[in-house]
């Protein structure tokens, strides 16, 4: 018997090890591991007291995946439109590279670069880590009294639910799992019927999909961009509702942007995101300089919340965009 004709009959060859590898990743994709869903013990009366003063005591965080700047007016979208007319702005913002997902994601929830942070694996499949143990926005928050929430809409996410770092945080499950922009929101509406967190981060996938599916700034991906800005009133309405309208402050921007049907480069259409805040304590007008880092977008939650920064991190809060004289001190 040939040794080919032996491996075939003896053990599984090559070819058939590389099927059920296969198959197993598309039993994980299709949803045969559930959503996850984290929950620490709830602050409690031994908890650290909120700093005296902020520009507000609620912040919410929108990051709309894989936006590109140019997207905004080219496609209409009204709501992000609006926000940019009442709020401070840019539209020159940028990412890290890798311009991905992950990578990009942790460095805007922890203030830190690539080379610090060590995320340069963008799915589950090659996760160099089940949790990035690194301090974060929500670590941080939660250390001084404030609640915090983050509903996350793909599966490669799960390294940043730390337990005691979010009192709830959300992800779909399998490896490359994704929920739609409709679905995270029906799941933060029913979160806010029963809960008021100070920190509330939402991750909106639709416009990434729709790249990588027909390609930046095709036809399907203006109406993903769409269904992103529908989304994103959506959730302003429900942040009214639950924390009053103008008692909370509001940040919207991306991961990165994208071209053809790819991004991760350096390609100015990758790294340029956009870079909105609106509502309690911003002082309206477009910012110029200096250029705005999405590592910035961790210490000016931070900031808004009265709280200072890790030492070490790269990140600045984005000062110019907020009436620093707006303190609230109740």
């Amino acid at each position: 018997m040939s040794s080919r004709h032996a491996a075939g009959q003896g053990g599984a060859s090559p070819r058939r090890a590389v099927i059920f590898t296969a198959l197993v990743a598309t039993a994980l994709a299709a949803g045969a591991c559930g959503p996850r869903y984290v929950r620490s013990a709830p602050l409690g009366s031994s908890a650290p007291s909120q700093p005296r003063a902020s520009l507000s005591r609620n912040v919410v965080v929108i990051s709309v995946d894989g936006l590109r700047p140019d997207a905004i007016d080219e496609y209409g979208a009204p709501t992000l439109q609006r926000l940019m007319r009442e709020g401070s702005y840019s539209l020159a913002a940028s990412t890290i590279f890798p311009s991905k997902t992950l990578p990009s994601h942790t460095s805007m929830l922890t203030g830190q670069p690539p080379e610090r942070h060590g995320v340069l694996w963008n799915t589950g499949a090659t996760a160099r880590s089940s949790s990035i143990d690194l301090p974060n926005v929500f670590s941080v928050a939660r250390a001084h009294g404030y609640s915090t929430a983050a509903f996350f809409s793909k599966a490669k996410f799960q390294p940043l639910q730390v337990r005691n770092t979010l009192d709830y945080s959300q992800a779909p499950g399998g490896w490359f799992n994704k929920w739609s922009s409709a679905r995270t929101v029906a799941d933060v509406r029913t979160y806010l019927h029963t809960a008021k967190p100070n920190l509330l981060f939402v991750h909106l996938a639709d416009p990434d999909g729709a790249g990588h599916r027909a390609g930046w700034m095709t036809e399907e991906y203006g109406r993903a961009v769409l269904a992103a800005d529908t989304a994103v009133q959506q959730i302003i309405e429900l942040s009214e509702r639950t924390y009053g309208r103008g008692q909370f402050s509001l940040v919207v921007t991306a991961d990165h942007g994208g071209h053809g049907t790819g991004h991760g480069s350096q390609d100015p259409r990758d790294v340029t995101i956009p870079w909105i805040a609106w509502g309690q304590g911003v002082k309206p007008g477009e910012l110029e300089s200096p250029a705005i880092s999405t590592m910035d977008t961790a210490s000016t939650v931070l900031w808004v919340l009265g709280l200072s920064a890790p030492t070490d991190w790269a990140g600045n809060a984005v000062i110019q965009a907020y009436d620093a004289g707006i303190v609230r001190t109740d």
